[in-house]
């Protein structure tokens, strides 16, 4: 029986996956069981941000395995503070709640902003904004908030309290945006939504409209965080803060882990006994943690990003098989003018190169660390299938 038999007799199907076996990986790539070697542009879908098996991350997380592995969150460890002050001093936040994924870190901040409001104003003002083509995650909660039709199906009845606002469309968030509402949540690209970037004069009028009524920004910063866009938040090339922002894939560099960042307003929210985490804040996921905020920190690291960003976006830009660009920085979507994103995903993997899609959009994640020598090899064979 072969792993892929073995894996799918036992493990159910809720994943379409491909028939690659990863076995290794090292830096930017991967081997799978036959040994063969593939550059990754997804990166696990962005949470690889300091690529494989780093070797300081590495050290990092092996050394806490080895001192302690897990305990429960009535006590406290060093790893834990040291993680929390410093990812607080990064991004400007004032406290936060660990957790283990992206829809955690999001259903904190749901949860979070309901209690703001009821305990500032009672019941009755609950609703929660999302935008059209926005995904959450997949927990009720978080399937309730996204929105996209598809993924509303099968699980009836969803939780009330979400309201859809068509993305860069100010007149329907000022329309909808009445006393029954505690909070607008919005991702600044829409990742799974097909990397599409939400306009400034959008943003802004978020911002201006919910500080007039003292409601509450959530912004879901799980794919576009940590480095990912060439800010550390990018929520910074809008030049805005949130009250509260989610953080998850990359944040430890491979481990589970997300965050839920608080601001003024809401640092004080959560009270004993209101939310919890079994696994979340551990301290081996915690170790990873610091290490990728070290090396994200470090003198020039977002700034080299940004330029290959750029770089690799000029170049994209010079296929004729190519309609448009998308996303910021090293979070990118390629639109195509006839070729069919899955198949160009199907068939860069048979030669050596692992991508991603976003709907119609082939979508490009690379490593953070990736180097130019590996973005132009990369780049040879994505342009080989587009042009053929």
């Amino acid at each position: 029986m072969t792993t892929i038999e073995k894996f799918d007799s036992h493990v159910t199907h809720s994943y379409g996956r491909m028939p690659l076996v990863m076995e290794a990986g090292k830096g930017r790539r991967c081997t799978d069981e036959n040994g063969k070697e593939y550059i990754d542009f997804g990166s696990g879908i962005g949470t690889n941000c300091l690529g494989y098996c780093d070797e300081k991350w590495a050290d990092a997380v092996c050394a806490q395995v080895r001192t302690l592995q897990h305990n429960s969150n009535y006590y406290y460890t060093a790893v834990q503070a040291d993680f929390a002050e410093k990812l607080c001093a990064v991004t400007g936040y004032e406290s936060l709640f660990f957790c283990n994924s992206g829809a955690e870190a999001n259903e904190c901040a749901i949860k979070t902003a309901r209690k703001y409001s009821f305990d500032k104003y009672g019941k009755g003002r609950h609703n929660i904004i999302t935008l059209v083509n926005s995904f959450h995650g997949r927990t009720m909660a978080t399937l309730s908030a996204t929105g996209q039709d598809v993924f509303h199906n099968y699980f009836f009845p969803f939780l009330e309290g979400f309201i859809n606002v068509k993305a860069n469309d100010t007149d329907d968030l000022r329309a909808k945006l009445d006393d029954t509402v505690c909070a607008v949540m919005l991702e600044y690209v829409q990742g799974e939504g097909g990397v599409y970037n939400l306009e400034q004069s959008f943003v802004d009028a978020v911002f201006e409209l919910c500080a007039e009524k003292d409601i509450l920004v959530i912004a879901d910063e799980i794919q576009t965080g940590v480095g990912r866009t060439g800010k550390f938040l990018a929520g910074e090339y809008f030049g805005k803060k949130a009250d509260i922002t989610t953080l998850a894939k990359g944040i430890a560099g491979g481990i589970p882990m997300g965050a839920c960042l608080f601001g003024e307003k809401c640092k004080d929210v959560l009270t004993p006994g209101t939310h919890g985490s079994t696994f979340g804040g551990n301290p081996i996921a915690c170790a990873g943690g610091l290490a990728v905020l070290e090396r994200l920190t470090s003198d020039g690291f977002l700034d080299d990003v940004s330029r290959k960003a750029e770089y690799i976006r000029n170049e994209l830009k010079k296929c004729k098989e190519v309609d448009s660009v998308s996303g910021l920085g090293m979070m990118i979507g390629i639109a195509l003018k006839n070729k069919k994103a899955e198949d160009v995903k199907a068939k860069a993997m048979e030669k050596g190169l692992l991508v991603l899609t976003a709907k119609t959009k082939v979508r490009l994640l690379p490593p953070l660390t990736i180097t130019k020598e590996e973005i132009d090899e990369g780049l040879r064979i994505l342009m080989e299938i587009l042009e053929e």
